[in-house]
């Protein structure tokens, strides 16, 4: 280590007072420095941070015991839109350190770091923070002078398994680890459906029940269902698809998911609403299933089939589908080509979704193509999931306290930390959302009108 930074270092640590000036404390409405270690920051602690947030846009608080301190290009002339509060200093090692930064969102699952005010601005400071550039001199100087020693407690009871082949027993595996928190915590910020996906938004103000009861709605007029038809719903979550269709519009609608609790939940349900015989869930791998069904829809499940895979999922689609049917096949894409290793992927597969891997839709597309689909209609939704996830989070954070019977607190700072940044993504563009109609290239006459009218017109 070179001695003359490693002296320049520790003059910091000798030279910071044990206490600050009565007039600093946030008690006197003056900004105080910033609680060190063993104290309050010393002045070039402070002009440190102040240097390294002067280009974010607005205005934060940091907060670490009594002491705060206002950042921001714009912090003496606006409001801080949100603080972060410091719960242990090491927190913010994991901000401005740390190689990994999912260590601040580590710092977050497990209380070290909270976010007062608007936690959606919050998010998006991971978008300055990704520019910073910090020399060694001023790593060293926030090691020694503000952070402690990172603590012997850390997230990986939170982490998933990692996928590599995305073989059955993974797939399943990967599943268990979203889906089995319990039922009741999602039914606390799902609406009464528990329709797990992009809502469809009519209008700005529609409620997110009417939303969702659009999106299935849509979606069946979509696949134009008559009557008697077969329909199945690859991934059918809580029977949300099935039983709408089957009530709705007279199918024989069949779902298939690898979670047991779903299956059990969706079983009950179809129950519940009279329609056993009629509808059915089964616990089934869609590379296991056989048969021919007149209608399929596959509603957010191909995210986690791997993109390698694709070609043998739109196959197996393909082989199960009649000729003359329609296929509908609604999922989340990927500004990027390929599954890379930004930052929002990482998080995903290693706290959310452990196989969930996503492409251009442009490239899924052409691997439908190339397995035998015409493409009738495609048409793009990500404002309408942005406004979903927001929704979510707004009854997830409502039903804070609810959430805590069913989950613990780190989980529900996981899912409430997920939904947000994904929200944010979708307004980016970052994610888009996409409904591909296809049916099978077999010749004839495409199955579907000359106009969409038919979405529109009453049912």
């Amino acid at each position: 280590m070179d001695q003359e930074l490693l002296s320049e270092a520790e003059s910091v640590i000798e030279t910071a007072p044990d206490a600050a000036p009565e007039a600093e404390r946030p008690e006197s409405g003056v900004p105080g420095p910033l609680a060190g270690a063993s104290g309050p920051l010393p002045p070039a602690g402070v002009t440190l941070l102040q240097r390294m947030f002067q280009a974010y846009p607005g205005s934060l608080m940091l907060r670490q015991g009594n002491w705060h301190i206002r950042l921001g290009g714009q912090a003496a002339h606006l409001p801080p839109a949100f603080t972060l509060v410091l719960n242990n200093p090491t927190a913010l090692r994991r901000l401005l350190m740390g190689r990994d930064p999912l260590r601040f969102a580590e710092a977050y699952f497990s209380g070290e770091l909270d976010v007062e005010g608007n936690f959606f601005a919050a998010l998006q400071l991971k978008d300055h923070l990704s520019g910073l550039t910090l020399s060694w001199g001023d790593r060293l100087r926030l090691a020694l002078r503000l952070l402690a020693p990172p603590p012997g407690a850390s997230a990986a009871g939170l982490r998933a398994a990692g996928v590599q082949r995305h073989s059955r027993d993974e797939n399943k595996a990967a599943i268990a680890f979203h889906y089995n928190l319990s039922n009741e915590f999602y039914a606390l910020w799902l609406d009464p459906a528990m329709v797990y996906s992009c809502a469809y938004y009519e209008t700005e103000d529609t409620p997110l029940e009417r939303a969702q009861w659009a999106k299935l709605d849509h979606i069946c007029r979509k696949l134009r269902l008559q009557p008697g038809e077969t329909l199945l719903d690859i991934g059918c979550g809580w029977g949300a698809l099935v039983i709408h269709a089957a009530r709705h519009y007279g199918v024989h609608a069949t779902g298939i998911t690898l979670s047991e609790r779903q299956s059990t939940l969706a079983q009950a349900r179809i129950a519940a609403a009279g329609l056993e015989g009629q509808v059915s869930v089964r616990l089934c791998d869609y590379r296991d299933l056989t048969g021919q069904f007149d209608k399929i829809a596959s509603v957010g499940m191909f995210e986690h089939v791997g993109l390698r895979n694709l070609p043998t999922y739109f196959g197996c689609v393909n082989r199960l589908l009649k000729p003359g049917g329609l296929f509908m096949n609604h999922g989340i894409t990927h500004e990027e080509e390929g599954w890379g290793q930004a930052l929002s992927s990482r998080f995903i597969n290693r706290y959310v979704f452990p196989d969930g891997e996503l492409d251009r839709v442009s490239h899924v597309m052409q691997v439908m193509e190339q397995q035998q689909f015409e493409l009738h209609d495609v048409e793009g939704l990500r404002m309408h999931y942005a406004k979903t996830l927001r929704a979510w989070v707004q009854r997830l954070e409502q039903g804070h306290e609810a959430a805590l019977h069913h989950v613990d607190e780190a989980r529900y700072r996981v899912w409430r930390l997920y939904m947000a940044a994904c929200a944010l993504e979708f307004e980016s563009g970052e994610l888009g959302l996409y409904q591909i109609l296809a049916s099978k290239r077999d010749g004839g006459p495409a199955p579907v009108p000359l106009t969409r009218r038919h979405l529109y017109e009453p049912h």
